[in-house]
């Protein structure tokens, strides 16, 4: 997307230090501080650091990827054009769909979460009054400019990576028994019973799916690049630092858990945000002498689900602005305000966000569905990235450039995009085993429902406009 049209201008004021705390966090979230647990519980202390620390790979392989076509080519809404122009316009229109949908239905459950984890404080509140005053406060910060959205997600984001930090220096002290008066835990609970690996590589992999989970939304800063002061400089800097970042907090918080609480404590298993109290940050707080370590994490909590939302509604409205632009949605849509925003498509993505959020008071069960259409959306996009980066650079190739051309080049190539794939596979396919060697075909349904629809689109789209995979050397670059 070129920075001027016709219908406005996008306005490029986001800064490195905005795009390194989106890209950060977007992966710090309820997957860590409450479903981290179950990790532990599936795959043993072991395990679950193994399988943390390659997905935390993959992710890197995944951004790396990114970071080279957002700095050669960036653009608001970015993953879905890429899989346009380097692949398929097929591709393309199926990822934004499956991009902007999936979102606008993520921040409907982040509305609804948020009236939960209120309820914690007041029970006697109905859920839904915290929920839409959640979404007028989201609505407003992305309505003013996006620099009022990057500096709101930069502190938000900075409270959650405090509460990571603060949570491993107080686990370590716990281990060497320095807080709540009890004896040095050590590394016992590494060869507890089973451990340190249990269930073996069946364990690992199904604690890539939880991991997998809790990484979802770092793909936001290709988005956030398209609207940064200077992308070439920016976009590389907030890789490079995110993942190193994100690495060292995941495996950290993973091996603070597993050396204070035995891969056999059931509230491991809890992945609820209702179960604030068995959230592994509050035992841990709790086990350190910490007091109110559940009201605390339910703070902690409230952030990272008003950042998750605040995000989601930002990215999924530069999306569907990207799909206009590229013709896959109404011209409409494509409308700049002074401020910079796509207020059209910011407009129409917030009100299918809330509409989608009120069905749950009418039809429960449809909403229910549509949560599960798109549990799988995310890794889905990622696979579309892989692909994209791998006839990206062999398109450039292609037509005669040198790397000396990039500004930011992804080592290991053509590893990176193909292990990513590869690991992207494996997460949506072990998403419900059980349910295959079962053959309890209801479940796999719902389960699964993500990926046939993700095909309908891009069948629909194939067939209709006759597209075809795009000739390396046509491909347009930029």
């Amino acid at each position: 997307m070129n920075n001027q049209h016709r219908n406005g201008h996008i306005h490029h004021t986001l800064q490195t230090r905005h795009l390194t705390m989106i890209a950060l966090g977007g992966t710090i979230g309820t997957g860590l501080f409450i479903a981290s647990g179950s990790a532990i519980t599936t795959a043993g202390p072991g395990g679950s650091l193994i399988a943390y620390f390659i997905m935390g790979l993959m992710v890197y392989f995944l951004m790396t990827s990114l970071a080279e076509m957002a700095t050669y080519n960036p653009r608001s809404g970015s993953f879905a054009e890429y899989g346009s122009r380097y692949v398929d316009p097929a591709l393309g229109f199926a990822m934004g769909w499956n991009y902007w949908f999936g979102g606008a239905i993520s921040v409907a459950v982040e509305l609804s979460t948020v009236g939960i984890v209120m309820n914690f404080w007041f029970p006697h509140i109905a859920a839904w009054i915290f929920s839409l005053i959640a979404f007028l406060i989201i609505f407003t910060i992305n309505y003013f400019s996006v620099r009022a959205y990057g500096e709101t997600e930069f502190w938000l984001a900075f409270v959650k990576v405090a509460a990571v930090i603060i949570f491993v220096i107080v686990g370590i002290a716990v281990i060497f028994g320095l807080l709540g008066g009890h004896q040095p835990i050590g590394f016992k609970n590494f060869t507890y019973k089973q451990a340190p690996f249990v269930h073996g590589i069946p364990g690992i992999i199904s604690a890539f799916v939880v991991s997998g989970f809790s990484f979802q939304g770092t793909e936001m800063v290709a988005i956030a690049a398209g609207e940064s002061k200077n992308p070439k400089h920016s976009v590389p800097t907030a890789i490079r630092a995110t993942f190193w970042r994100i690495l060292l907090f995941y495996v950290l918080t993973i091996f603070v858990i597993a050396c204070v609480l035995p891969y056999t404590n059931k509230n491991l298993l809890s992945s609820n945000v209702q179960d604030i109290v068995k959230s592994p940050f509050t035992l841990i707080f709790q086990y350190a002498g910490l007091r109110y370590a559940a009201g605390i994490m339910n703070f902690v909590i409230l952030i990272a689900v008003l950042s998750s939302a605040n995000s989601w509604l930002y990215a999924i409205s530069r999306i569907l602005f990207s799909q206009s632009m590229e013709g896959f949605m109404w011209k409409g849509f494509r409308a700049v305000n002074r401020r910079g925003v796509p207020i059209i498509s910011f407009l129409a993505v917030s009100l299918l966000s809330l509409g989608l959020w009120g069905l749950q008071f009418i039809g429960p069960n449809v909403y229910n569905y549509l949560i599960s259409a798109t549990s799988l959306g995310g890794f889905i996009e990622w696979l579309g990235i892989a692909i994209s980066h791998y006839r990206f650079r062999r398109g450039f190739l292609k037509q005669g450039h040198t790397l000396d051309e990039l500004d930011y080049h992804a080592g290991l190539f053509p590893f990176g995009p193909i292990l990513a794939f590869i690991l992207c596979v494996v997460v949506i396919g072990g998403q419900n085993i059980d349910a295959f060697a079962k053959l309890d075909w209801s479940n796999i349904l719902i389960t699964y429902m993500s990926v046939p629809l993700f095909i309908i689109f891009y069948l629909y789209y194939k067939i209709r406009h006759h597209t075809h995979l795009v000739p390396l050397e046509k491909m347009k670059l930029k």
